[in-house]
């Protein structure tokens, strides 16, 4: 497996991948006009060709067949172009001392405290290919990119994720606010925002503080809740030193995590290192690695051992990376918790699958990417 930039020449393959998908993916349009416009603009930023405002890098995995099955997305500064608000989840004071009651509300207060830091979004990866760790590659991909190329991105890396939906689609959330302001049901609003029409948030939803005890009881039970679907995700960042800091997503309610750049795990462990090309026993632990480059930017993760100060990988893991022995790449562990510390064997790499499966069901929970 090879997480690249995308292409223009990917819009098919992209937009096949997108069909079964429920939803748009967190400003990823599935509209072939509008994905055609940002496979365009992400070609210019791999290129280096656009300010930190409208860098928006959009990666594909692909396999050995080089059939594309996931993708996700980097922004360099939201909010600078256009307004990005959330709520932050804060409490208000009341007090009558006469009557002898004090309480503590729970209010929403409209933000754009994120505006300027740097966004992970639009992670979609095919549900057959759900397994082994091929989900945590395509996730945790971004971050080593970030690693490299620090000066592209702001001080922190956000996500939103994708909060409490009924089985129709539906978010208590929303319709218990957002829809008595805009007159719209989620799935719509949802789709504006993916859009880029995201003005009309200002114009409409109020400034003064909000109290929550005024939503119905299911909306506050969504209020900071991710998605089922999200959880191993969620877990991914999490084992990266993301965490939820107040900050929810205006139309479902999803929290919104964040981490400091300097403190993500896959950030500070880095390493650049000269690569070594030969034999990796079955023991050797997985290494998530960059080649270095920016427009032409390839990132694997496959087994290696450090020997005298160099990475060794297989002919494989250089030819994907298209390096030469002697190039240098960054490298960090594939997995946060030494314990968990995957190897060759127990992840099965076969030529013959062209994916990870696993011989260990216990060792492996892969997340649902929607």
């Amino acid at each position: 497996m090879i997480v690249r930039p995308i292409r223009l020449t990917d819009l098919p393959a992209v937009l096949n991948l997108l069909e079964g998908s429920c939803r748009e993916l967190n400003n990823l349009s599935s509209e072939p006009e509008h994905l055609a416009h940002r496979l365009r603009w992400a070609q210019r930023a791999f290129a280096g060709q656009v300010e930190r405002a409208d860098a928006d890098y959009l990666f594909v995995m692909e396999d050995d067949e080089q059939q594309v099955i996931g993708v996700c997305g980097l922004s360099g500064a939201i909010g600078l172009r256009e307004p990005c608000y959330n709520y932050r989840v804060g409490t208000t004071h009341g007090s009558a001392p006469e009557l002898g009651i004090e309480k503590q509300i729970p209010t929403l207060f409209l933000c754009n405290e994120m505006t300027g830091q740097s966004q992970l979004c639009s992670l979609y990866l095919r549900r057959d290919q759900r397994q082994g760790y091929t989900g945590r590659l395509l996730s945790t991909a971004r971050l080593l990119f970030v690693a490299e190329y620090p000066g592209l991105f702001g001080d922190k890396l956000v996500a939103e994720l994708r909060g409490q939906l009924d089985d129709q689609g539906r978010s208590p959330f929303w319709d218990s606010l957002g829809r008595h302001f805009f007159k719209m049901g989620f799935q719509q609003a949802s789709r504006l925002s993916s859009l880029g029409s995201k003005s009309f948030i200002a114009e409409l939803m109020p400034r003064q503080p909000l109290y929550t005890c005024l939503l119905s009881p299911q909306a506050q039970a969504a209020i900071g809740q991710a998605h089922a679907s999200t959880e191993q995700a969620l877990n991914i960042l999490r084992d990266e030193g993301f965490s939820h800091q107040g900050c929810i997503d205006i139309f479902d309610g999803g929290p919104l995590i964040e981490a400091e750049v300097a403190k993500v795990r896959s950030v500070r462990e880095s390493q650049v290192l000269p690569l070594r090309v030969g034999s990796p026993d079955d023991q050797a632990p997985i290494w998530l690695i960059h080649n270095r480059r920016l427009e032409n930017c390839r990132i694997t993760a496959a087994p290696g051992r450090l020997v005298s100060g160099s990475l060794l990988v297989d002919r494989l893991t250089a030819k994907r990376l298209q390096l030469q022995p002697g190039d240098t790449v960054r490298a960090v562990s594939l997995l946060a918790c030494p314990a968990r510390h995957a190897t060759q064997a127990q992840l099965h790499l076969t030529p013959a699958t062209r994916g990870w499966t696993t011989r260990n069901a216990a060792l492996v929970q892969d997340p649902a990417l929607l």
